[in-house]
C-alpha cells in the first residue's frame, strides 16, 4: 500500500448523495461527469465514494493487484473492461483483496462473477451484470495503465468518485470540497423541508409558491430555480 498517495479530503463527503452532489454542480458551474447508467449496484443501500484508483483491465489479475497493491485507503477501484460481454474480469478474490485493503468499493466496466461470494464479502459494487466465464484470451504483457474509461467518461488518480443508487459520480480535484460542502447544505435545506412535509406544512406554503406565482405573472422570466435561488429554498428542479 502506498502510504504517501494523495488523502482523503479535510472535508468528508460522507453524507453527500449523488443527487445533492449533480443539483451543487448545477448550481456552481461545476463540471461533473455521470458514469453510463447501464452501470448497476449488486448490493443496493450501500452508498460509497473516495479517491478512484483506476485501472485498464489487460487479461490478467497482476494489474488489478498492482492498482490495489497502490491504492490509499478508503480507494474506489475503477476497472475498465471495455463494457465486454463476453467474460467476467472481477471475482470473489479481487473484491475480498480491495476489502481486506481498506478500499471502499468498486466500479466495474464489464461484468462481476462470484455474485453469491460478493454479496457476502459486502463491498459495495457497480457493474455491467454477471457472467460465469472469466478472461480467455491470452494476456498481453505489459505494465499496468493507471487510467480507466467508463464508456468514454474518463477516470484519472486524483479524481473522485461518489456512487450510490441513482448512479456513479466521476468529480475532478479542482473544486471538490466547494462541491461538496454546498451538497451538504442543500440536503439540509430539503430534509428540513421534508421534515415539515412530514409534520403536515406542504412544500408550496414552504417555498411560498403563491408569491412566486404572483412574481412570475409580472415575470415571465423568472424560473422557479431562480426564485429559490433569490430566496435561499431548495428543491429537485
Amino acid at each position: 500500500m502506498d502510504t504517501n498517495a494523495a488523502p482523503l479530503p479535510p472535508t468528508s463527503p460522507t453524507t453527500a448523495a449523488t443527487a445533492a452532489l449533480a443539483d451543487a454542480a448545477v448550481r456552481l458551474g461545476i463540471p461533473v461527469a455521470v458514469a453510463p447508467v447501464t452501470l448497476a449496484a449488486l448490493l443496493p443501500g450501500r452508498p460509497f465514494h473516495g479517491p478512484a484508483a483506476p485501472v485498464t483491465h489487460l487479461g490478467s489479475v497482476d494489474v488489478l493487484l498492482e492498482t490495489i497493491d497502490d491504492a490509499p485507503p478508503g480507494a474506489v477501484l475503477v476497472v475498465d473492461n471495455g463494457g465486454r460481454h463476453d467474460e467476467a474480469c472481477v471475482g470473489d478474490l479481487m473484491l475480498l483483496e480491495a476489502k481486506l485493503a481498506g478500499m471502499a468499493g468498486a466500479v466495474i466496466w464489464g461484468l462481476h462473477r462470484d455474485t453469491a461470494q460478493l454479496r457476502e464479502i459486502g463491498l459495495p459494487l457497480f457493474s455491467l451484470g454477471a457472467h460465469p466465464f472469466g478472461p480467455r484470451r491470452v494476456p498481453p504483457a505489459g505494465t499496468a495503465m493507471r487510467s480507466a474509461f467508463l464508456d468514454g467518461v474518463s477516470i484519472r488518480p486524483g479524481d473522485w468518485i461518489a456512487a450510490d443508487d441513482d448512479g456513479v459520480l466521476v468529480i475532478g480535484g479542482d473544486r471538490g470540497d466547494e462541491l461538496f460542502a454546498e451538497a451538504r447544505r442543500i440536503q439540509s435545506v430539503e430534509g428540513a423541508q421534508a421534515e415539515r412535509m412530514r409534520a403536515g406544512a406542504s412544500l408550496r406554503d414552504q417555498l411560498h409558491f403563491s408569491r412566486y406565482r404572483e412574481l412570475q405573472a409580472g415575470d415571465p422570466s423568472l424560473t422557479l430555480r431562480r426564485y429559490l435561488a433569490e430566496t435561499g429554498g431548495a428543491i429537485e428542479t
